[in-house]
C-alpha cells in the first residue's frame, strides 16, 4: 500500500485502529468533560462490520462508516496528531464522498461535539452545511451534511 492509499481495515489494524483514535480524541478530553463516543467504539466489530478504512503504513488515519438508506453516515474520522498538517483529514474525507458514491449514495452526514470548534472549521471548507446543534444525552453535537450531486 503506497502511503496515501485508503484501504478496508483488517483485524490486524484494530490495535493501530484503538492507539490513533486515542491519540486524535484525546485532547478533547478535558474540554468537552466527556469521553468521545469513538474513544469507547467497538474497534474490533466495526473493522469486522467493514466500516473503518485506514491510511498509511503504519496507520495514521481512519474513517468509521456506515451507509444507510439514503446517505452515507461519517461516524468518526481520526488523525493521529503526529501526522496533522499533511493532508491526511482531506485524503480521508475525499475517500468518504468517493466510498458514498461508488454506492449510490449522494450524501454524506456527520456529527461533532459543538465544543470541538476545530472541526466545526474544518467541515465547511470541505462543502458541509450546518444543519442543526442538538443535545444527545451529555453531547452536545452540532450536525453536518454534504450532498454530493
Amino acid at each position: 500500500m503506497t502511503d496515501d492509499a485508503v484501504r478496508p481495515a483488517r483485524a490486524a489494524d484494530v490495535p493501530a485502529v484503538r492507539a490513533v483514535t486515542d491519540a486524535a480524541y484525546r485532547p478533547y478530553l478535558e474540554r468537552i468533560e466527556v469521553v468521545p463516543q469513538p474513544m469507547e467504539a467497538d474497534h474490533m466489530a466495526n473493522v469486522a462490520q467493514g466500516k473503518v478504512f485506514v491510511t498509511g503504513d503504519p496507520v495514521i488515519g481512519l474513517v468509521v462508516v456506515e451507509a444507510r438508506p439514503d446517505h452515507l453516515f461519517l461516524d468518526s474520522i481520526a488523525v493521529h496528531p503526529d501526522a496533522h498538517g499533511r493532508g491526511v483529514g482531506g485524503r480521508l474525507l475525499r475517500f468518504v464522498d468517493a466510498h458514498a458514491r461508488a454506492r449510490g449514495l449522494t450524501e454524506v452526514r456527520l456529527y461533532t461535539n459543538a465544543l470541538m470548534w476545530e472541526n466545526r472549521k474544518i467541515y465547511p471548507r470541505y462543502g458541509y452545511e450546518m444543519v442543526e446543534r442538538r443535545v444527545d444525552g451529555p453531547y452536545d453535537r452540532v450536525h453536518y451534511r454534504r450532498r454530493l450531486d
